[in-house]
């Protein structure tokens, strides 16, 4: 084998070796909101408080996931990896322990934003160091292995809640993602530590956790009454003003103008959003319906088990799926799929089938294992490399954004209007997604013929 050959393989393996293990540590900020979300029935009857209010612990969750990550990827910029890495997993440790110790609803609400301020840092930084380190067919392997191994921990988040709630409680359930600990010393070599040492634009960033804030408080509102919506559209209408004034004032800010002005950027993360918006959506969908019905944690947690199966399988079929027909191709895919997945949802909400609901989260499985490297791959290829760990950020501001759209919608509308119509309201993001999509669409290529 000639030099060439050999080094292919080695950075072959290598790739492996680091995107399984990222893919592992991204799969426990998943299984921050999967495993959590078998308990919320269950720590809101602890907590006396209801089933809509207790989805504001994945709600923030999701939120907070959303909001802090551009600022993980624009620090990443700065002062490379290593540094924001090491933060987030310690803040994500704090909040779940601080999360099972929680003596009152109102002090677990704190603790999961602090938890997932922390986990906020895996998804951008996990890619950011894959699409640095590996170009070409490798990359696309690598990002494919990274959301698939990450969603098979995260399916199988509800069964090892369910297995950890029936022996232990809903408080240890909460505590589960600190083993992401132990996965820091053996990618701590893949992490490049160097950075452009500029400023980090703080009041942009508080701009944009503010109006993404108002977005999520008011699709929520239902459940929780006119303060709640109030306080999102005054956040809204304050906040998408200021954010434009803002980026205009500092075009190579917290949002680079040269990044949001990117169309393949911003119709990409649009398209993507409907993905996780599924996904969150209905991990809280159906251990409501199923435990309201008598069924035990665990058994939930069972029931979707094979589709961890699936997320270790997508990604041999997300990455040769990618490099063959692009990335606007694989996110019209991840669309089609989310929606029907989220049709079957409610047909098996509505008439109690374990199995629609079952079949429903596998597509959703697949959607997120194809979506989540699409969209990736689709922004690191549109912007110059000196922001690409920024618009990675902002991508996955908007990508994580609707995942907690999704949960809004279902802890908002499924108390109000019951759970089978807030599904099928989820059903409507993929279509907007794919119509965004259009554009790209028309003018793609494969990538690979």
């Amino acid at each position: 084998m000639g030099a060439v050959g050999v080094v292919d393989v080695v950075n072959l393996q290598d790739s492996r070796r680091i995107s399984i293990l990222l893919g592992v540590l991204f799969g426990l900020t998943g299984m921050g909101s999967a495993s959590a979300a078998i308990a919320v029935p269950l720590l809101a009857e602890d907590l006396e408080t209801t089933v809509g209010l207790g989805t504001w612990t994945i709600t923030l969750y999701a939120l907070m996931l959303a909001v802090a990550t551009p600022i993980y990827g624009r620090v990443a910029d700065l002062v490379g990896v290593r540094l924001p890495l090491m933060v987030g997993v310690g803040l994500m440790t704090a909040g779940a322990v601080l999360s099972a110790a929680a003596p009152s609803f109102e002090a677990l609400l704190v603790a999961r934003v602090i938890q997932g301020a922390g986990a906020a840092a895996i998804p951008t930084l996990g890619v950011t160091v894959l699409s640095a380190r590996y170009d070409g067919p490798v990359r696309g392997l690598a990002l494919g292995r990274l959301a698939g191994v990450a969603a098979a921990l995260s399916c199988l988040g509800p069964l090892l809640g369910g297995l950890v709630e029936a022996q232990l409680g809903w408080r240890a359930v909460m505590a589960l993602p600190i083993f992401g600990l132990l996965i820091l010393p053996f990618v701590w070599r893949a992490l490049h530590g160097g950075g452009t040492r500029a400023k980090l634009d703080i009041v942009g960033a508080v701009l944009v956790a503010g109006t993404s804030a108002g977005l999520v408080l008011l699709i929520q509102s239902p459940s929780t009454g006119w303060i709640v919506a109030l306080a999102g559209v005054l956040l809204l209408v304050l906040g998408v003003p200021a954010v434009t004034m803002q980026v205009r004032r500092r075009p190579q800010g917290f949002l680079p103008h040269e990044v949001i002005t990117n169309s393949v950027v911003i119709r990409s993360a649009i398209a993507a959003a409907a993905v996780p918006a599924a996904w969150f959506g209905i991990l809280i969908a159906v251990p409501a319906v199923m435990i309201g019905h008598g069924w035990e944690a665990w058994e939930v947690g069972l029931l979707l088990a094979p589709s961890a199966v699936v997320g270790l399988v997508v990604p041999r079929i997300a990455g040769p799926f990618l490099n063959k027909y692009g990335a606007a191709r694989a996110l019209a895919f991840a669309g089609v799929n989310a929606a029907v997945s989220m049709l079957v949802a409610s047909i098996g909400a509505e008439n109690e089938s374990a199995w629609a609901l079952a079949v429903a989260v596998l597509f959703t499985t697949i959607s997120f294992g194809v979506g989540q490297p699409a969209l990736m791959a689709s922004v690191g290829d549109a912007v110059h490399v000196d922001v690409r760990g920024v618009a990675l950020g902002v991508a996955t501001l908007l990508f994580l954004v609707g995942g907690s759209v999704g949960s809004a919608v279902v802890g908002g509308l499924g108390d109000v209007y019951g759970m089978p119509r807030s599904l099928l309201v989820l059903a409507v993001l993929p279509v907007l997604g794919i119509v965004a999509l259009v554009p790209m669409l028309r003018s793609a290529a494969p990538a690979v013929r």
